[in-house]
Formats: C-alpha cells, sequence, structure tokens
C-alpha cells in the first residue's frame, strides 16, 4: 500500500522501540491513512451527490437544474477547492461562472473549470481573503429570482472569507481573530463574535443571494455539526447576538483588549444602530436549502470499519470531544492504562476512537497546536507502559499554526525525550509540543489534506 497522505508514515513506525509498539504504531497509522482517504470531500460529493439528465439529487432533495437560467458556484473553506473540483466534474458546461476562496497553497493540480480558486490566508483573514469576498459579492450583484447559486462550505471558511463591517479595518479583525484564538474559547463562540462583526457571515451571504435559489453543501468541522456555526453560518439563519457576542469577550477578559472600532460596533449593535444578522424566520431563507455532506461522524464511521476489517475490537467514545486540549489527553491515557490491567473493561487489543475539537489556553511563547498538546499530556500519563499508542490529528492536516498534522505517543516517549535533555513539562507549560515532537521525530505529517472535519484521537493497545 502506497501511504502518499502521512508522509512520514515509515518513519513513525521505525521510531518504535519494541515490536509490541511498533505493531501498536502501524495499527495506528493504517487507520488514519484510511480514513483520511475515506473522507475525501470530492468522495462525499461523489457518493452523495447524482446528475440524471437535468435532475440533480442530493440525499433526498432533487431539484431540476432546466428551471435555473444560469448557475453560479460560490463559496470557502479548507476542503472547498476539493469540493470544487467534484462540482464542476458533475455539472461541467452548465456552471456559468464560479469563484471560492481556499487556503494558500492548497490549489494544487485542481481543475475547476469556469469556476476561480482564490488562495487567502487562515487561520488569521487576509488581504486576499477579503478581495476574494468582495468578488463573491460582486459576482452576486447581477443574480436573478431565476438562477440557482450552489455554496461550497467547510470549515476554515470564517478566516477564508472576511468582509470587516463598519469602520472595522482588516488588521483590526487580524488582531481580533489572534485574540480569540489564544484565549481558550470554543470555536461556536469564536464564530458568534466573527458573525457579529463581519457583512458576509451570519446568513448575511445568502442575504445577498435572494432571490436567487441557494444550495449550500456543507462539510463540518464544528462539534455537533451545528450550521449557524460552521464557517460562521454563511448561508443560515443566525440565532446569536449582539449581546451574546460582547458577553463572550467579556468572559474570557477580551473585551478591554479588543480594538477601539470593534468595541464600537459592537455598541451600536446592542444600540439597534447597526443591523442584527438574519434570523431564522427572515424571509430571505425561503429558497435556501442547508445541506450536510460530511462530519466529524464521517471519519469515525471510516476508522471503525478499517479497525473492524485489521480485526481489532473497536469503540467509538464520542464525536463531542471539547476541553482543554492537555486534560483530554489525561482523559485518553486514563483509558491507555486501563487496558493493560489484567481484568480490564478494554479487552486488548483494542482501538478507541474519537473526534471533536479541544482547546488551548496559550500563556506561553512555543509552537504548537491542540492535536499536538493533546498528544504531549497524554504522553506523561502513558510512560513506561508497552503496546500502547495515543495518535491525535487535524484532519485538515494543519494543526495551529504548524505544518504538522499532530503528533503520536507510545510509552517511550517521556524516557526517549528525556534522553536528549529535554522536560515534557517544561514544553507543555510553554505551549511548545511542535518543538518537543519535532527533536523526537513523532510529528505526523500529512500536509493539508483539502479536507476539514475536525479532529480525530486513535488510542491503539495491543
Amino acid at each position: 500500500m502506497y501511504y502518499f497522505l502521512i508522509k512520514n508514515f515509515q518513519n513513525l513506525i521505525s521510531n518504535a522501540q519494541t515490536e509490541k509498539n511498533r505493531k501498536a504504531r502501524k495499527i495506528a497509522l493504517e487507520i488514519l491513512e484510511s480514513t483520511l482517504k475515506a473522507s475525501n470531500p470530492k468522495n462525499l460529493v461523489k457518493k452523495q451527490i447524482h446528475l440524471n439528465g437535468s435532475l440533480l439529487k442530493i440525499g433526498s432533495f432533487t431539484i431540476n437544474l432546466d428551471d435555473y437560467d444560469r448557475i453560479y458556484i460560490i463559496g470557502a473553506g479548507k476542503a472547498s477547492g476539493t469540493m470544487a473540483e467534484a462540482i464542476n466534474e458533475l455539472l461541467q458546461k452548465r456552471i456559468t461562472n464560479g469563484f471560492v476562496n481556499i487556503p494558500q497553497g492548497t490549489t494544487q493540480d485542481l481543475k475547476t473549470g469556469h469556476i476561480k480558486l482564490n488562495e487567502a490566508g487562515h487561520p488569521l483573514p487576509d488581504k486576499a481573503g477579503v478581495k476574494g469576498a468582495r468578488s463573491i459579492m460582486k459576482l452576486l450583484e447581477d443574480v436573478k429570482e431565476n438562477d440557482l447559486i450552489i455554496s461550497l462550505i467547510s470549515g476554515g471558511g470564517s478566516a477564508l472569507l472576511p468582509l470587516p463591517a463598519g469602520n472595522i479595518t482588516l488588521t483590526e479583525m487580524q488582531r481580533m481573530t489572534n485574540k480569540l484564538l489564544k484565549c481558550g474559547a470554543k470555536i461556536d463562540e469564536i464564530n458568534i463574535v466573527r458573525k457579529h462583526i463581519s457583512d458576509i457571515k451570519g446568513g448575511r451571504l445568502a442575504m445577498k443571494v435572494f432571490p436567487a435559489t441557494l444550495i449550500s453543501l456543507i462539510i463540518s468541522d464544528v462539534v455537533g455539526d451545528h450550521l449557524p456555526s460552521i464557517a460562521s453560518g454563511l448561508t443560515v439563519p443566525d440565532p446569536s447576538t449582539y449581546s451574546d457576542a460582547v458577553e463572550i469577550l467579556k468572559r474570557y477578559c477580551i473585551w478591554e483588549k479588543s480594538p477601539q472600532t470593534v468595541r464600537l460596533y459592537l455598541n451600536d449593535g446592542l444600540e439597534g444602530k447597526a443591523p442584527e444578522s438574519p434570523k431564522p424566520n427572515n424571509p430571505y431563507f425561503k429558497k435556501v436549502h442547508n445541506i450536510l455532506l460530511g462530519s466529524n461522524r464521517t471519519a469515525l464511521k471510516a476508522a471503525k470499519i478499517k479497525a473492524t476489517q485489521l480485526r481489532l475490537t473497536s469503540i467509538v467514545l464520542s464525536a463531542f470531544m471539547e476541553g482543554e486540549a492537555r486534560h483530554v489527553g489525561t482523559v485518553i491515557a486514563s483509558l491507555a492504562r486501563e487496558t493493560v490491567l489484567t481484568e480490564s473493561f478494554l479487552p486488548k487489543p483494542i482501538v478507541v476512537l474519537a473526534g471533536g475539537e479541544t482547546t488551548v489556553t496559550v500563556i506561553g511563547n512555543g509552537k504548537g497546536g491542540r492535536n499536538q498538546e493533546l498528544a504531549l499530556g497524554a504522553s506523561l500519563r502513558i510512560n513506561e507502559l508497552e503496546g500502547v499508542v495515543i495518535a491525535s490529528i487535524g484532519t485538515d492536516g494543519i494543526d495551529g499554526s504548524t505544518d504538522a498534522a499532530g503528533a503520536l505517543v507510545d510509552g517511550t516517549t517521556v524516557k526517549r525525550a528525556q534522553e536528549k535533555g529535554m522536560n515534557p513539562l517544561d514544553y507543555l507549560d510553554n505551549n511548545d509540543s511542535y518543538t518537543f515532537f519535532m527533536n523526537i521525530n513523532d510529528l505526523i505529517m500529512t500536509g493539508p489534506t483539502g479536507m476539514n472535519i475536525n479532529d480525530l484521537i486513535i488510542l491503539v493497545s495491543v
């Protein structure tokens, strides 16, 4: 088998110091590799969307393309480029025009026909993202009632499609985003704030499409698949308010540290001087169809299927894993310790699977990501256990602001680090998990995968 997604697959196996650890590492990596392939957005589109003559069928939803004069494709997200390629293969010459914002360096060899791919910044918004957002708005200026707009939305769309509201500048939006990402807030909380300082998020994109028909194809990177939170709910009614946004900033003690223009705009919203985001009963959504194509559950199902093929006992804990990354790592490690007991409730060989999205409250000045910090936290509690491996990755292949997808640990991780003069606790306290795992060669490297369905945590015990 050619492991083209996990680039350092063989190196990670060779880092094992015992045969049992080697076996556990191989199982964990095979499941990760298989899961990433099965969760590819192009496969999700092809599996669920079919064209029969002029009838476009998406799950149980069917629409006749002959009823529309023009078809436009718009969107943003880490998976949206791959989705655009799949939609282009399906609709081909039926597509009138299109514009989609995707992360820098991910265009690759995607063939999208009339759909233009615009590379923009992530996780911090940039000028290219603003330019792309304005290009989409310009494209929509001419839409008529008999036009069809297909929106391709996935995780990462919040940063990739920025359009600051009021007098807020891009620089101030970048500062605000940076504070939100470091304060320990959950993604749905972060996106509530983003929706209320944007001219395109929180259902406002759907308002721009009206009176045309809008089909929004969505791949979730949000725990619980809450549509208003995915990519800050570009095409979805927004139940949150300016009051919610202000409360979140105050709760995480960053209200006073926020740019003045942001605070002024949110205050205007509280006083009714800035328009609130459109709510569920708004008539703008009468011709909007939001359809979920994939989520973290997609990945967990694929992982369980692979574990079954490998003839392993498998348990799916949850697709709702949240909390401080290092503490979640401790919980996963406690399950690993359970598997080594003589009369364990979790008989070996076993694979325990979990998904979701943890958070990191940054207090140090190191480099890392939530999956690497989770793995580092777990390593402290599985020290000296043999045949136990814990791996955690971001399915987008980009953990935090690093070039790693995540990391892998076993019972020798702490010992190997100490032999190099490294104290794991020091790296954990400094939020420097990337440097820690780079020095012991246990980063998981995939590069951008073209998907984004949360994080995947795998515990293997043999």
